[in-house]
């Protein structure tokens, strides 16, 4: 239990988002054709995600909802009144959701009546209420569309009294290029953009050209947060601080501020933020706690890298969140774990990013997808075994910190990335531009029944492991306890994740204790990251892990917590400290045990 600015009891849970793609999830058309449309390919509804789809998620333990892909963005999709956009500035049929044409509106292709659609994904948030899950939306603060008008808050539109004569000013909302002839038009890759003849805008991902590559993020433009971003992290001091307001605030944090003001009094909870580090972090101080102020439980998970055009000096990580984010991305645990199979990395290796003293154990968020990333099931990553080891991997990507997790829609059926594509190209991602579906998820959304009636043995048995596994991350070992890892103390220990011909053990194994001293809760992770081998071992627990953990000299039990119906392990302190717990753990499985 915890209390709230108001002074009242709550519950405090760890947070699983689980990332619902709307444009894919309730997508029951099969089959497809490359760079088809949504009469070829068909599209999810808001509407289509319906009581039956919302209890089976929030069933797996899911606290929170992030519905992905729901603001009105560029499309070569046309509809009464929103005519499609330039070709040239959009990328794919569908378009991608990151290149936002109007922050107040909803995609049309989501709704079964596109005048109907922001009621339709109203009724939709409201669902997700009564399940429990806290719903969550895109915030795409960094960029917008080059094709950005807005029609239901035409009067909080960007850029309409901005002094285009100059790169940078502190109220415009965007960066203007210095013309080099004022009859020269925007050169996108895919051929003139008409609209920005003789006042060209500088692209989402910084690139200050007149023609930005297939590389660049050129269907977007910047939005200028109040400083010269060539400037780089030293000049975001001289931005005002949190108590900012009246004319000492930039234009663009009020406007960012009424987006999210308007949301947040349509019932959306939280907001998942695009590109956040590349953000000044003043703004972030400033505009959540604004939102904080409308709901103290709105929550703020944040996509932030640090080697990418960051706008800090330091770490991105406790930066952001110092700044009141709730979570931001660990892409340095995920790049880690990939590399167990891509780079030659070890499992020991693993606990470099495992400790309780860095700011992610307890606010990196923990993911193996997203849909920036490959899916674990792709033939062309993670040495192309992901398939047979993934239960493994979200163990110990899941279970290691008290972090915040994330699920892709997906991943918990072993979804391989196998819909049609088009601009996305066959790359191991499900496409975010295109109009496609998600074959394996399909099994299990059974046209919309949601009963897993088409779902293969494979596809079951993964569902239903992440269904017991999620809700065992809110064990106070889990959900609030220490690490303390254990692979050092099993260098020696034969069979402990060694391969053929290896004298030193923690190639393919990793385990480690949790514990919660408040609770007196401790659990002992082993993984088995081989996808062939299984490991018959012991794992040593030396008397100073023993004594970390509270525990006195005594027998002592360990209970499968995956499988409960498991026999449980009976052994001495003795026995941990010098033979070690006998374990069996099959190829690409773990172990949870709570030692007892």
């Amino acid at each position: 239990m915890g209390e709230d600015v108001c002074g009242r009891m709550v519950d405090i849970m760890r947070p699983v988002v689980y990332q619902l793609f709307v444009r894919h999830f309730s997508n029951f058309k099969q089959g497809g054709v490359p760079w088809g449309s949504k009469e070829q390919n068909g599209c999810g509804t808001f509407a289509a995600i319906t009581n039956a789809a919302l209890e089976s998620i929030a069933r797996l333990g899911v606290t929170h909802l992030w519905l992905t892909g729901v603001l009105r963005h560029a499309t070569q999709s046309s509809y009464p009144d929103l005519p499609a956009d330039p070709a040239c500035a959009v990328k794919g049929l569908a378009g991608s959701p990151y290149a936002v044409t109007d922050y107040f509106d909803v995609d049309p292709d989501l709704a079964v009546k596109p005048e109907s659609r922001l009621e339709e994904f109203l009724e939709l948030v409201q669902r997700c209420r009564r399940w429990g899950m806290v719903p969550m939306m895109d915030f795409i603060p960094n960029h917008v569309s080059r094709c950005y008008h807005s029609t239901v808050r035409p009067e909080l539109d960007f850029g309409w009294d901005d002094d285009r004569n100059v790169f940078f000013a502190f109220d415009n909302t965007f960066y203007y290029l210095e013309p080099q002839n004022s009859d020269r038009a925007l050169m996108l890759p895919d051929g003139e953009y008409e609209p920005e003849r003789g006042r060209g805008r500088v692209t989402g991902n910084n690139a200050a050209t007149w023609a930005p590559s297939t590389y660049d993020w050129y269907e977007t433009v910047k939005l200028n947060y109040g400083m010269d971003y060539r400037h780089g992290a030293g000049f975001v001091n001289a931005l005002p601080g949190i108590m900012a307001s009246g004319r000492s605030v930039p234009h663009t944090w009020w406007l960012m501020d009424q987006v999210l003001r308007y949301w947040q009094r349509l019932g959306v909870g939280g907001f998942r933020c695009d590109m956040a580090h590349m953000v000044p972090m003043p703004f972030w101080r400033w505009a959540i706690a604004k939102a904080r102020m409308r709901d103290s439980r709105v929550y703020f998970l944040a996509e932030g890298y640090n080697d990418h055009m960051k706008l800090t000096e330091g770490d991105v990580h406790p930066e952001l969140l110092a700044a009141g984010f709730d979570g931001v991305y660990d892409s340095s645990a995920y790049e880690e774990l990939r590399a167990l199979y891509e780079s030659g990395a070890w499992a020991n290796d693993l606990e470099t990013f495992n400790k309780p003293d860095l700011p992610r154990f307890t606010g990196g968020v923990r993911y193996i997808e997203n849909h920036d990333e490959p899916r674990v099931a792709a033939k062309q990553f993670w040495g192309g075994v992901g398939r047979k080891v993934v239960r493994a991997l979200m163990v110990a990507q899941y279970t290691a910190t008290a972090s915040p997790v994330l699920l892709y829609n997906g991943q918990e059926v072993g979804e391989a990335a196998e819909g049609p594509g088009g601009y996305g190209v066959d790359n191991g991602r499900t496409s975010i531009f295109d109009y496609t579906c998600l074959p394996r998820l399909q099994h299990w959304t059974n046209g919309g029944l949601y009963d897993g009636g088409e779902m293969t043995v494979y596809e079951n048995g993964l569902r239903q492991f992440t269904a017991r596994l999620i809700p065992l991350l809110q064990h106070p070992a889990l959900s609030k306890g220490s690490f303390y890892g254990l692979n050092w103390a099993n260098q020696a220990t034969e069979g402990f994740g060694r391969e053929a011909g290896e004298t030193t053990s923690g190639h393919r194994m990793y385990a480690f204790l949790r514990h919660s001293r408040k609770a007196r809760a401790t659990v002992l992770v082993v993984c088995n990251f081989s996808p062939k081998q299984a490991m018959n071992t012991c794992v040593h627990i030396p008397r100073n892990a023993q004594e970390w953990a509270g525990k006195k000299p005594g027998m002592y039990s360990f209970v499968d917590l995956l499988k409960p119906e498991s026999p449980a392990l009976t052994v001495s302190d003795e026995q941990l400290d010098t033979e070690g717990l006998p374990v069996t753990v099959p190829a690409g499985e773990a172990l949870l045990l709570e030692w007892r």
